[in-house]
Order: structure tokens, then sequence, then C-alpha cells
């Protein structure tokens, strides 16, 4: 399912900035002890309230950090494509995962087991700073999620889990409408009736399976934009 798994592995470790600036001992070290983990489309690949492993990568496909559900419903943190971390809040606490990690396409994880963890945290700065930068984001993250429930409209949401803040590395989203439906927590329908109206702004362009982002600047605006109020679209 993922060829040439051992060597995608050290193309990604050699593309970290933290990991360039080691020792060569210490990065044959810790490519020796990163875990991999592969999982189909909608399996569970961690389980909420289990001891944290280590930091986590995605290295191929595409995961969803969500609620444990309540009979039968669950609230979706965040959507983390091929290429990005996530759980550095957890390997920095002594506890047991608060959320669950779902694969959305079928994906391929790679961890970074706590004792490395730890052990780059008390030597390296450049990993310190990767991993300030990585909380400020999740923080950015958390309040603009808290914000756009609490105060926007669906399409304002859906523009929301298509902007940068979530989604750094690309403009061309390879995402089904399912898919988007799941990151942001409404039904498929309200998604293809968001996507429809920010086709129709020109904000974004739509083909099958993939969402590209025609204008950021103007998609931004919209987002924190005034609601518009039935009857009396925004000027």
């Amino acid at each position: 399912m993922f060829p040439n798994t051992a060597s995608s592995t050290s193309r990604f470790l050699a593309a970290q900035p933290w990991f360039a600036s080691l020792p060569l001992s210490t990065q044959t070290q810790i490519s020796g002890q990163v875990v991999r983990t592969t999982g189909q489309k909608g399996e569970l690949m961690l389980q909420a309230n289990v001891p944290v492993a280590g930091w986590y990568a995605v290295l191929a496909g595409l995961i969803k950090i969500q609620t444990v559900p309540v009979k039968g419903r669950s609230s979706t943190f965040l959507g983390v494509a091929r290429g990005d971390w996530f759980g550095e809040g957890s390997a920095l606490k002594a506890e047991r995962r608060q959320y669950e990690v779902i694969a959305l396409r079928d994906t391929e994880l790679l961890c970074l087991p706590l004792a490395e963890f730890n052990q780059l945290r008390a030597t390296s700065i450049a990993f310190n700073q990767v991993l300030v930068k990585q909380l400020n984001l999740r923080l950015s993250q958390a309040m603009a999620l808290i914000e756009a429930s609490r105060l926007r409209t669906p399409e304002q949401r859906v523009a929301l889990s298509l902007s940068r803040l979530f989604w750094n590395r690309t403009r061309k989203l390879s995402l089904s409408q399912d898919e988007l439906a799941n990151l942001v927590g409404v039904s498929r329908q309200t998604a293809n009736r968001a996507l429809k109206s920010l086709a129709q702004r020109g904000l974004v362009t739509l083909e099958f399976g993939r969402v590209d982002i025609a204008d950021d600047d103007a998609l931004t605006r919209f987002i924190f934009s005034a609601p518009e109020t039935p009857g009396r679209p925004n000027p």
C-alpha cells in the first residue's frame, strides 16, 4: 500500500529543519527508533484513554482528530494531512491521550517515541523552536474554531476549514465532500451547499474530488465578515 516506506521515512526526516541540525550520531539513533503505523480509510489508528507513545507525523494520507464518541456522536478537532506533525501537546503531558485519531484515507503515520522526543527537548534548540511554533499554531486553530462555532455561518465554517490556518502546505486540497463534512462537523449536504456558495463568490474552484483556493485574501475576509442577514446581503 505504501511502497518504499523506509526511504520515504528517511526523506521525511531529512526534510525536517530540526533533524538536519542534529549530530549525525543522533540522526542515526532517531532514524532507527521511529515507528511506522498504517491504517485503512475509516480505521481507528490511535485510541483515546491510552498512554501516549510519542509525537506523530502523517507520512501519507489524511487523518482527523476527534472526541471519543458519545451515543454515536463525536466532535472533530482537526484534520492533519501528509507532511504535518500532531500530538505535541499530548506528548508533553504525563497523561493518557484525550482524543481519537481516525484515518480519512489509507494512511501511514510516523511516531517519534517519547524517549527520543524528550531527549530532543532537553538538547536541541531547533527542536524546541519547532514545538513552540506548533503549540502556537494549535492555540490559534482552537480559538478560531471556538469563535466560528459560536458566531459564524456554515459557509464561513467551511471556509475556515479550507484556510491557511489549517492547510499551510497546499492550496489545492484533494478533499471529498464527505471528508470536508467530517472535518467541519456538518452534514455532506451542508458541506455541498457551502462549497457551491464559496465557488459562486469566486473564493474557491471545484473539481471532482478537489477544492482549489482561488483567492486566499478574499477567503479570509469572508471568514471574518459579519454574517449576512437573509434578504440583506453584505455590500
